[in-house]
Order: C-alpha cells, then structure tokens, then sequence
C-alpha cells in the first residue's frame, strides 16, 4: 500500500523525460477528448468511440508487427475506421450493427497480429491498458500535431456541427450538410480515439472519451459549459491518473478510469440534488 502513497519516489520520477513527456500527452489528450466529448454524447456516438478503438488497436498492433510507430499504425486504423461508420451507417438504424460489425473484425484482427508479434509482451498489453513509457518524443509531436489539425477543423465546424447535432431534420432543413459534416466528425473521433489508445489504452478510451462529458452534462445543459467542464474533468483525470500510476508502476488506464467515473458519481450526484431543489 505505500508504494501507492510515496510521495519522494513520484517526485524523483517527474525529473525523468519519458514522465514529462507522458504529462505533456496527457494535457492535450485532455483538451481535445474534453472538446469532442459533449458532441460525441450529444450524437449518441458512445458506442462509435468503442468500435473505433478496436481499429486504433488494430492499426497500432499492426505498426507493432512491422516496426514502426504504435502512433502511426493508431491513427490508420482509427480513420479507417471512421470512414466505414461514415460510409455503411448511412441510416441511423443501421449504426449499431455497423459499429458491431467494425468492433468484431478489428478486436479479431488485432489479437492476430499481437500473437504474430514475438516482441516484448510489455508492448502488447499497454496497447490494451496504456502505459507510462507508451509515447515517445516522435509519437509526442505526432500526437501534438494532431491535437492542433483535430481543434482546427472543429472549431472551423462547430456551429453547424452542433446545430445538427442537436436537431439533424431542422439543420438538413436549413440546407447544413449534415452527412458531410457527420463523416468529418467521425474521421475527428477516430484521430482523437487514436491519441488516446496511447495513453489510455484500447479497452479503455471512453473513459476520456465518454465520462468526463457524460459528468459534465450532469451538471449543464449549457453546451459551452460543458465543454469547459468536460476538458476540466479530462485534464483531471488524466494529469492526476498519471501522477498516480508513477510510484506503483501500473497502467495508468487503472487510475484515469477510477477519476473519471468518481467525477462522474459526484456531478451525478450533484445534479439529482440541484434537481430536487428545483423541484
């Protein structure tokens, strides 16, 4: 138990680059999982974000196979992914069984190319839970830059993209592409989804993803707001997950789920009594 609580052995550990560089990652993860989040629950595109980490996870053990970056073989797979949404759930009764389609053959895909791999076994299991040591300096400026293209484009987009959001018939009505932008907005998911299989790991992306906005619409129906909260409640469970997982040396994923589901038990908790006040 006092492995969890050494304070002088995180400090020491915050002096190594690989930590600093992890802390960096996780910032920005944060910022754009906190941004993407609302519209993402908003959309009902929960199980989307699932079915497009199966594919990150194909493409970075993939990358593992052949050599090359995780973050590289990540990003890939995850926009490939976004596209096939994009493109075979062309109805919204035929997102789930899509998405369920996707899901299988990618989880299929990825286990045969992780028991291809005769590397070390470390890699493969932080591919599924994340870990300390996940993202180098080159996967770091990868995911920076992707960070910036995913923010640049959203914020060219928002506005329609939250007008169909909220109200597709009315926005189609309008004359907003709505299918174009839901394409765009899935190939954004499907890189933000990628950046986050680094650090999180493939099983666990909708912990960054889903319930930091899940906990921020508990407490807000204003969208603007709960974008702030949603990076607000991401940052703190990413930066303070990390922090965790130094001393004892395990998954950061175990941390970063915990925070974010405690966040999402206390704004659950917050709004059912804001409610009956209300009330």
């Amino acid at each position: 138990m006092e492995n969890f609580f050494n304070l002088p052995l995180t400090f020491e550990l915050l002096g190594y680059g690989f930590v600093q560089q992890m802390l960096i990652a996780g910032a920005v993860l944060g910022v754009v999982a906190g941004l993407l989040g609302p519209l993402v629950v908003t959309r009902k595109m929960a199980f989307a974000v699932h079915g497009t980490s199966e594919l990150a996870f194909t493409g970075g053990a993939a990358a593992l196979l052949v050599g090359v970056g995780v973050g590289y073989g990540a990003l890939v797979g995850s926009v490939v992914a976004a596209l096939l949404l994009g493109l075979l759930s062309r109805r919204d009764s035929d997102r789930d069984s899509v998405i369920g389609a996707i899901l299988a053959f990618g989880l299929g895909l990825g286990v045969l190319f992780l028991y291809l791999y005769k590397g070390r076994s470390a890699n493969k299991f932080g591919l599924l839970t994340g870990q300390i040591v996940s993202v180098g300096s080159t996967d770091l400026w990868l995911l920076i830059g992707s960070s910036v293209a995913v923010l640049a484009v959203l914020a060219f987009i928002y506005r329609p993209l939250l007008f169909s959001s909220v109200d597709a018939a009315v926005a189609t009505a309008r004359g907003v592409p709505v299918r174009a932008l839901s394409v765009v907005f899935a190939i954004l998911v499907g890189i933000a989804t990628a950046l986050a299989v680094q650090i999180v790991g493939a099983l666990l992306v909708l912990s960054l993803m889903i319930t930091p906005a899940a906990a921020a619409g508990r407490v807000t129906a204003s969208p603007v707001k709960a974008s702030v909260l949603a990076v607000v409640f991401a940052e703190v469970a990413v930066l303070f997950g990390i922090l965790l997982s130094l001393a004892p040396g395990v998954p950061v994923s175990a941390f970063v789920t915990a925070l974010s589901f405690l966040i999402y038990l206390v704004c659950r908790a917050f709004g059912g009594s804001r409610s009956r006040v209300v009330a």
